[in-house]
């Protein structure tokens, strides 16, 4: 016996989701049809509205709201420094340990050859246009907040390269994460505590 055919099609589109595969999709959908008709038009809702009521930010690319966001917007923002992650995930995270009051820049992921992701699939063009177009040489300190993984690592290098490059300001001090961040973890799962502590701990880079 088949499961019928509407449960079929969601288990496929279920399984298209990070860690998910048939057994965890089937879960999902068992304990969606216990629910009543309210929840599930709800959790529909709340599906359909996700891409409606969601926009990229044109100043940092980051997912919001509003574009400008909420943090470019800010006049109470420090713009003197700049804070580059790989994604949204990853600025919630750095604003959850309330160390930070700077602005951000989102690449859209890391430099991954073995997936095809070179520099040019990355929001970076328009980092070192944000970096050149700063009123007054503004920005004096680039913090890369990326993942201490081969590809955060790959990208950061390449950053930096490109950051001593003669077209930007040799006064700018960039910067990495530090203290309490183990190689290859992920900056989204880490506590407020050892990020706030890898902020503060942040190292120069020479």
């Amino acid at each position: 016996m088949k499961y019928p055919k509407s449960i079929e099609n969601l288990i496929s589109m279920l399984t298209h989701l990070p860690s998910v595969g048939p057994k965890t999709a089937e879960r999902y959908i068992f304990y969606l049809l216990q629910q009543n008709d309210d929840e599930l038009q709800k959790f529909a809702q709340a599906i359909a509205e996700l891409k409606e009521k969601t926009v990229v930010c044109k100043i940092c690319h980051a997912v919001s709201d509003s574009s400008p966001c909420e943090i470019c917007s800010s006049q109470k923002r420090n713009k003197s420094i700049l804070c580059i992650v790989a994604n949204t995930r990853d600025l919630i995270a750095m604003e959850n340990t309330k160390e930070y009051n700077g602005l951000y820049h989102i690449l859209g992921g890391n430099i991954d050859p073995i997936k095809g992701i070179g520099p040019e699939k990355l929001n970076i063009k328009s980092l070192f246009k944000k970096i050149r177009s700063a009123p007054n040489n503004n920005i004096k300190e680039i913090i890369i907040a990326l993942n201490p993984t081969i590809e955060g690592e790959t990208t950061a290098m390449y950053l930096t390269k490109e950051l001593r490059n003669t077209k930007y300001p040799k006064s700018i001090k960039i910067s990495r994460l530090a203290k309490g961040l183990p190689s290859g973890f992920n900056i989204e799962y880490a506590d407020e505590l050892t990020l706030s502590n890898a902020l503060k701990y942040r190292n120069k880079i020479e």
